[in-house]
C-alpha cells in the first residue's frame, strides 16, 4: 500500500512540473505581448495625434487635456494645403530627387562594394577604412566646401541637380553591400572563371542578383533619409516650385509661424503617405537584410 501512494506521489510530480512550465511559458507570452503593445502605442501615439489635430479647427489644436477623436472632422484643412503651396509639384520633385539618389546610390555602392569585397589590389584595406571614416563626419562639416562646389564649380545651385549630385555617394551603402558581396561563397565566382567570364560577367550575372536582399535595404532607408531630408534644400533651394516638399510643408507655417497648425499637419499626414507605402512594400527586405548583413565580414 505504501508503494503504491509512493509510485502515485512521484507520477503527480512531473505533471505538476508540465503544468508549471506550460503556465511560465503563458506567462512570458502575455507579458511579451503587453510589453511589445506598449512600446506600439508610444510610437505610434505622436503620428495619430497629427492625423487627429489636422482634421480640427485651429482653436480646438491645443486643447487641454488633448481631445484624441475630433468632434467636428475638419477636412478643409487638407484643401487649404493644396491652395497655399504647389503641393503636387513639390511632390514631384520630391519624387525625382529621392528616386535619383536612390538608384545613383544603388549603382555606385554596388560596384564600390564588390569591388572592396571581391577584389584583391594594393591598398584596399586603407582605402575602404578611408571610405568608413567619412561616416564619421557631420554632412553640417562639409556644408561649406559642398555648396562651393555646386554653385561656383558646377552651377547648379537652386537646380535639382544641387540635392542629387552630392547624394550619390554613400560610405553606408558601399559597407553594407561589401559585406553581402563577402557572405557569398567563392564556388559561384570559380565556377564562372573556369566558364571563361571575366569579372564584369561575374558581377552582373551573379553577385548583383544574389545581393538583391541588400539593394533592398540600402534602397529602403535611402528613400527614407532623402525623402525627410530639410537642411540640404534649405541651402541650396530658393525657389518655391524646386522645392521638395520638406520646405513647401515649412512654407505652411506662414511669416513667422502664424499659419494654422492644424493646416500644416495636413501636409505633414500627405507627404508621409509615400514613405509609409514604402515602408511597408519593404519592410520584410529590411528585417532580412539586416540579419544577413553581419553573417560574414
Amino acid at each position: 500500500m505504501a508503494s503504491t501512494n509512493v509510485m502515485s506521489a512521484s507520477a503527480q510530480r512531473p505533471a505538476s512540473r508540465r503544468n508549471l512550465a506550460w503556465y511560465q511559458k503563458r506567462l512570458g507570452r502575455v507579458l511579451s505581448w503587453a510589453f511589445l503593445l506598449f512600446i506600439a502605442m508610444l510610437t505610434l501615439m505622436p503620428f495619430l495625434w497629427v492625423v487627429s489635430t489636422s482634421l480640427r479647427t485651429p482653436a480646438q489644436s491645443f486643447n487641454l487635456p488633448p481631445e484624441w477623436i475630433p468632434v467636428d472632422m475638419d477636412f478643409t484643412n487638407y484643401n487649404r494645403v493644396f491652395e497655399e503651396i504647389p503641393f503636387w509639384q513639390q511632390m514631384a520633385n520630391s519624387f525625382f530627387i529621392t528616386l535619383s539618389v536612390v538608384f545613383g546610390q544603388l549603382l555606385t555602392a554596388s560596384l564600390a562594394g564588390y569591388a572592396f569585397g571581391r577584389l584583391k589590389f594594393p591598398g584596399r584595406n586603407v582605402l575602404f577604412w578611408i571610405v568608413l571614416a567619412t561616416m564619421m563626419i557631420p554632412g553640417q562639416a562639409t556644408i561649406i566646401p559642398v555648396f562651393i562646389v555646386i554653385s561656383r564649380v558646377l552651377h547648379l545651385n537652386d537646380t535639382l541637380g544641387a540635392l542629387i549630385f552630392p547624394g550619390l555617394a554613400t560610405a553606408f551603402g558601399t559597407f553594407l553591400l561589401r559585406q553581402y558581396f563577402m557572405g557569398i561563397p567563392d564556388d559561384f565566382e570559380e565556377a564562372a572563371l573556369v566558364e571563361g567570364a571575366n569579372q564584369w560577367q561575374i558581377f552582373t550575372k551573379i553577385y548583383f542578383p544574389l545581393a538583391s536582399p541588400g539593394m533592398a535595404i540600402l534602397a529602403v532607408l535611402t528613400f527614407n533619409a532623402k525623402w525627410n531630408d530639410y537642411f540640404t534644400p534649405l541651402i541650396f533651394m530658393s525657389t518655391k516650385e524646386r522645392f521638395p516638399i520638406t520646405l513647401g510643408i515649412v512654407d505652411l507655417q506662414g511669416y513667422m509661424a502664424t499659419g494654422s497648425i492644424s493646416v500644416v499637419l495636413a501636409g505633414i499626414v500627405l507627404s508621409t503617405i509615400p514613405v509609409i507605402i514604402i515602408y511597408i512594400l519593404g519592410q520584410r527586405y529590411l528585417v532580412e537584410g539586416l540579419m544577413m548583413g553581419g553573417v560574414k565580414g
